[in-house]
């Protein structure tokens, strides 16, 4: 793998347009993300990143995480807490997500919703009980209009290139479970998470190819030697640990089709989770014909 030119924006974006976007405060728009906020990063360098063994590789633009910091204080004083905020407001369990500003072209028919006026509570709200015949862990077979999960866009994606979705599918049920992680990968699991691809013409570039990609990640400070991440393991252990995201595997492939689409998808350790009292998982998704 070769490192690509820098990102310049796509050929039907106007850039005297972008030029003039005004910078707002809060989540951000497409327009403003093109105009205030390249993506730092390429397709190909953040499948590298995801496939490294470290996914801390994987960034926000610094200025767009400085826009967050200044926007969640607010939220926590507003809900309580970030927790808060999500349960009783952001993430509408079975439900389309109507309020993102970055919405998906999996939800055409979904248009962004006015701000709503209800009152914010501070108070600690439980997730929703699940009900009685809900699975152990996160499956392959879960509806995507199920109650058991939330898929909505990031509205604070990480630098990517504008065609790439950055989408997070949050659960009521566990994603790391016993049954999926045998004790010989937990640690590893707890380390360094899971991730996989789909829709893929050609294989993920190799960890291999890491350093070709460390130039994109100077200003982070990145090197080979503060990587962490889990030596290779044995045969066997390899494949515990790419079966471990077996049920995640088989949900990304029903949901982002295999012809139409190409996906990246991980979920964090715990060392690297925002918001750990929720589990989730991330998919950077590619339409073949953008």
């Amino acid at each position: 793998m070769t490192i690509e030119p820098p990102l310049s924006p796509p050929d039907n974006i106007d850039s005297q347009k972008i030029i003039k976007v005004p910078l707002r405060t809060g989540p951000p728009t497409r327009e403003e993300l093109l105009a205030h906020y390249p993506a730092k990063f390429t397709w190909d360098q953040l499948k590298a990143f995801v496939n490294s063994g470290d996914l801390g590789l994987l960034k926000r633009d610094k200025a767009l995480q400085r826009r967050y910091d200044a926007w969640s204080p607010g939220i926590v004083k507003d809900h309580g807490s970030m927790v808060n905020y999500l349960i009783n407001r952001r993430l509408q369990w079975g439900k389309p997500d109507t309020l993102s500003l970055l919405p998906s072209a999996l939800d055409d028919n979904t248009r962004p919703e006015e701000a709503s006026h209800i009152s914010p509570s501070k108070s600690d709200q439980p997730l929703p009980p699940l009900p009685p015949d809900a699975p152990e862990y996160f499956k392959a077979d879960i509806p995507a209009d199920s109650e058991l999960i939330s898929i909505i866009q990031n509205d604070w994606p990480y630098s990517v290139p504008i065609e790439i979705e950055h989408t997070l599918i949050w659960s009521r049920v566990p994603i790391f479970h016993p049954a999926l992680i045998p004790v010989e990968i937990d640690a590893r699991v707890q380390q360094d998470g899971l991730c996989g691809f789909t829709g893929n013409d050609e294989p993920p570039p190799s960890p291999s190819t890491l350093p070709e990609c460390l130039p994109a990640l100077a200003e982070w400070g990145i090197t080979m030697e503060n990587l962490v991440r889990s030596p290779k393991g044995s045969p066997e252990i390899e494949v515990m640990a790419k079966s471990a995201g077996r049920e995640i595997d088989g949900f990304v492939r029903r949901r982002w089709v295999e012809s139409e689409w190409e996906t990246a998808w991980f979920v964090n350790p715990p060392r690297l989770q925002s918001v750990r009292g929720l589990a989730h998982i991330h998919v950077f998704a590619k339409k073949k014909h953008f």
